[in-house]
């Protein structure tokens, strides 16, 4: 039998030398952790890292490719790697071992993030090509993405990639037809695709995959289930995914690792010994037999375990159901004000519509582009499938993009262009940037990692990501306010038993850089910016994707009732403490919402309006409809959204 690809024995991990100076902690991670990922077992075994937020999968997957420094030296090895009949491109664990995640900060070298466009503002994305980030996907996936690049091999000993490799890799995953564009016309869940694509042209021995889920719209999601099973099958590569407690587990997966709050293995092993484990763990808390571990939080193991599904419906099925649902918004009160009005909205780059590409019944007939307005008070889901132009949206609504100025959308009642007889001046980008509060995939590729969290707050009161911000002391109560109160989500673990300073227990706020959170923590900080100023309308694309349930449970909370509700140990909603002396209130009905998720438990409770754009380049139009109750809470609603038929099991 062929060694194991990855040995781990007895070892301890550490970020930092365990003797080196530091003012940050410097905890063990994984300590004395045994583990093997075989190369040839007479079982396949596909794993799964789960845990809650701050738990560390992504530690955990960085370990497994030699980034962590491990106690002994000798713990960890690459047995397999050293073997004549591995290829001698994958001597290297570096390039035998390959990493996707989703975090901007781990996208070294790669798409719509890292070193290709972090350094350019939002808009940039949108505008004319530019030397440094005017290649195609096509280029991205085969490496060509440098006037003199080196050279490394990328797929076959030579460094080139087959065509019939490129070719399946790329139908597999949904991206023939992108291949021509440049990647920063992406959408977040395209590059998100290209970079798995890459990674697998690699042909690496081992693909560690970080939540390869989170921010796929749920067609995507059943389609690409089944292609990672057919690779995990194959052993080529070996997979190893991490996700979060809720979400739901591709049936392949065979065994899990199941990671404590502290950086520690809780449970290993076989995946159905594990998720035993688990439910008798929590079965005995709920009976008062066992007292709970607070480092193994009984609240985030209550959806452990549910099984993602490998089909999906039919394109035939999908637009039946489709246009068998759509509902109109005829009761809506015109009487508010209208904060986002478009009367028609195409989107084109050369002769391509990447939004609008459709006609809208109005009083006065047919029309093409998206209508759409969204007034104070509503709250709107904007949901759709990737590439649906869903950030396009966003951006036109930030007016980020450049074809804001020539298209018929008005802002808070005026347009970005002079409008003769009106006597009102254009809107500006900052009077819009003041009155819009986001939160995107985008916002948290282009925030500065040097920030401390304090300053990423703080930030809701800049006119750009390095500005001063200009705080008056009702806005300086509200940050404090908001750091206290989700502390426990901010705080780094290893700093949370250091004892409180004169600031009230702040002043982590001050020392911790953004860079040096975990995801989960980035995109709290990211959410109370959204939200912090009480602006008019608050926009959160993808906000709660990384978070855990309880994290995300809690934002959700913040958002509708500020810190005037919280939540007891059994998950109920009750008044708080601080109730009586809040600083920070909830949306209110001067302030209008805007959610785009792609997962329901990821849709705030109080959305009843929604629009649902169609798959790129159908043709079939928008649709729009209105919900009787959070749609978190009944599949049929989010089903209906969708426009899945009544054979819809979820995902």
């Amino acid at each position: 039998m062929r060694p194991p690809i990855i040995r781990i024995a007895g070892g301890t991990f550490y970020r930092h030398h365990p003797n080196a100076l530091s003012s940050h902690p410097n905890p063990p991670l994984f300590s004395q952790l045994s583990f093997e990922l075989p190369s040839s077992p007479p079982r396949p075994q596909h794993w799964c890292v789960v845990g809650p937020s701050l738990s560390g999968k992504t530690t955990f997957l960085q370990m497994l490719r030699g980034r962590l420094l491990s106690d002994p030296p000798t713990a960890r090895s690459f047995p397999y790697l050293s073997e004549d009949e591995a290829p001698a491109r994958l001597r290297n664990p570096q390039r035998a071992v390959r990493y996707v995640g989703f975090d901007a900060e781990q996208n070294a070298g790669g798409l719509g993030g890292g070193s290709v466009t972090a350094s350019a503002y939002l808009s940039a994305r949108y505008e004319s090509r530019r030397e440094i980030t005017d290649f195609s996907l096509r280029d991205f996936l085969l490496g060509n993405t440098q006037l003199n690049p080196p050279k490394t091999p990328l797929g076959d000993e030579d460094g080139t990639v087959s065509t019939q490799l490129l070719d399946r890799v790329v139908r597999d995953l949904k991206l023939s037809h992108l291949l021509d564009l440049p990647v920063t016309f992406l959408s977040n869940g395209q590059g998100r695709r290209a970079r798995i694509a890459r990674a697998l042209l690699t042909r690496p021995e081992v693909l560690l995959l970080d939540e390869p889920f989170m921010g796929l719209d749920p067609p995507t999601v059943s389609g690409l289930s089944p292609l990672l099973q057919s690779l995990a099958e194959k052993a080529s590569p070996r997979l190893v995914l991490s996700a979060r407690p809720q979400d739901p587990l591709p049936e392949w997966i065979t065994h899990l690792v199941y990671l404590r709050t502290d950086c520690q293995v809780g449970s290993m092993g076989p995946k159905e010994v594990v998720l035993d484990g688990l439910k008798k763990y929590v079965e005995g808390i709920k009976k008062g037999g066992l007292s709970e571990d607070e480092k193994l939080p009984v609240h985030s193991l209550l959806e452990v375990g549910r099984v993602l599904g490998s089909t999906a419906s039919s394109a035939s099925e999908t637009a039946a159901a489709t246009q068998a649902i759509a509902q109109d918004l005829s009761s809506t009160d015109t009487s508010a004000e209208p904060l986002v009005e478009m009367d028609g909205c195409q989107v084109r780059y050369g002769d391509k519509i990447v939004l609008g590409n459709w006609s809208q019944q109005t009083p006065n007939g047919k029309k093409d582009g998206l209508i759409w307005t969204v007034r104070r008070g509503e709250r709107w889901g904007v949901f759709g499938p990737n590439g649906s132009g869903k950030t396009t949206v966003v951006s036109l609504l930030g007016s980020d993009h450049p074809q804001t100025y020539s298209l018929p959308i008005k802002l808070f009642g005026r347009s970005r262009l002079p409008e003769p007889g009106s006597g009102m001046r254009p809107l500006t980008f900052w009077d819009i940037q003041s009155r819009i509060g986001h939160s995107s995939p985008e916002v948290h590729q282009h925030m500065p990692r040097n920030h401390t969290i304090r300053q990423v707050v703080e930030n809701a009161w800049a006119d750009t990501f390095r500005a001063i911000p200009k705080l008056d002391s009702a806005a300086k109560q509200k940050v404090d306010a908001a750091l206290r109160w989700f502390a426990p989500e901010l705080r780094p673990n290893a700093a949370a038993s250091a004892p409180a300073s004169d600031d009230g227990g702040l002043s982590w706020a001050d020392d911790y850089m953004f860079g040096e959170i975990s995801f989960s923590a980035q995109r709290v900080a990211l959410f109370i910016r959204s939200m912090i100023k009480s602006p008019d309308v608050v926009v959160l694309d993808e906000a709660f994707s990384g978070m855990d349930d309880a994290v995300r449970d809690k934002c959700m909370l913040f958002l509708t009732d500020g810190e005037s509700k919280t939540h007891d140990r059994a998950g109920r909603v009750v008044d708080s403490e601080t109730a009586a002396v809040t600083a920070v209130r909830g949306l209110t009905d001067r302030q209008a919402l805007i959610c785009i998720a792609h997962v329901k438990e990821e849709v705030p409770g109080c959305v009843r309006e929604w629009l649902c754009l169609p798959e790129a380049n159908t043709g079939a139009p928008a649709r729009f409809g209105r919900l009787e109750g959070p749609v978190g809470e009944d599949e049929g609603r989010w089903a209906g959204v969708w426009g899945f038929g009544g054979d819809y099991q979820g995902w």
